[in-house]
């Protein structure tokens, strides 16, 4: 039996940590466990894991029984070997089990959205996560991102679309502020503020960022939004459903941001 390409994946992330690579990546990797959160809470209620919530294994709610053969499982507790920490290891186990459950039994976990993709991309992108000294706060390497209770995440819309292209237009030096129109339409802007000074960038619908001319008269209407709105956003745009606005569309237009400011 060849390997399960979730383990494949698995075995590819860097546990010993790239700080580097999670540091260029923290911008998506706080959208992704963003997410992650997010589609744990809902299976949780659904299958009524409350209480096992954010970091677990999903499949002993949904079968008891279930087991991974044995040539996979053996693969997988290598692979927890070099895996530390309870919650890491975890989602690493819920990650295959669920995949191999999905092969078997399709009905039974038909209706959701994985769960652990979005984990597994951050994994991808960075390695591991840690707590920090209190025990509350995630450190995604770069900041540090408290996640608050389950409910708080069973309103979420969902961040719909996680390619690489999607996720690499999230990342930016800087501190980062994102900007739309109150109304939906229109670009998507940024402002990226640095040790010398601050650029404001508008997307384009090649998803990349491209400067604002900062002398160009100032629009009325655009308001902040956070990292995980802009990423829905930029999934949008990805899909095909580019916002219009002459920005967006041939950049031959300038804008400057309002001065309401804001942060995620």
């Amino acid at each position: 039996m060849t390997s399960h390409p979730v383990l494949e994946r698995l075995r590819a992330v860097d546990w010993d940590m790239r700080w580097d690579l999670a540091f260029e990546h923290r911008q998506s990797r706080r959208v992704l466990m963003w997410e992650y959160l997010r589609r744990a809470a809902v299976w949780a209620k659904a299958c009524g894991a409350e209480e096992a919530w954010p970091f677990y294994d999903v499949t002993p709610y949904l079968d008891p029984e279930f087991e991974l053969h044995s040539a996979q499982a053996a693969e997988l507790e290598e692979l927890l070997r070099a895996v530390l920490g309870q919650e890491l290891r975890r989602t690493c186990a819920g990650a295959v089990r669920l995949a191999a459950l999905r092969e078997r039994s399709p009905a039974a976990v038909a209706g959701l959205p994985d769960p652990y993709e979005p984990l597994l991309l951050f994994y991808e992108r960075g390695g591991s996560f840690t707590r920090d000294c209190s025990g509350v706060h995630l450190d995604l390497v770069g900041l540090l991102y408290r996640p608050g209770p389950l409910r708080g995440f069973l309103g979420g819309r969902p961040v719909g679309v996680l390619g690489d292209a999607v996720l690499d237009a999230l990342e930016g030096e800087g501190r980062i502020t994102y900007y739309a129109a109150e109304d939906g339409r229109g670009p998507l802007l940024r402002r990226r503020v640095l040790r010398y000074g601050r650029v404001d960038e508008v997307l384009g619908p090649d998803l990349r960022w491209e400067p604002v001319d900062p002398a160009a008269e100032e629009e009325a209407g655009r308001a902040a939004i956070d990292h995980v709105e802009a990423a829905r956003r930029i999934g949008d745009m990805a899909a095909g459903g580019a916002p219009g606005g002459d920005l967006a569309k041939g950049r031959n237009r300038s804008s400057r941001f309002p001065r309401r400011h804001g942060s995620y």
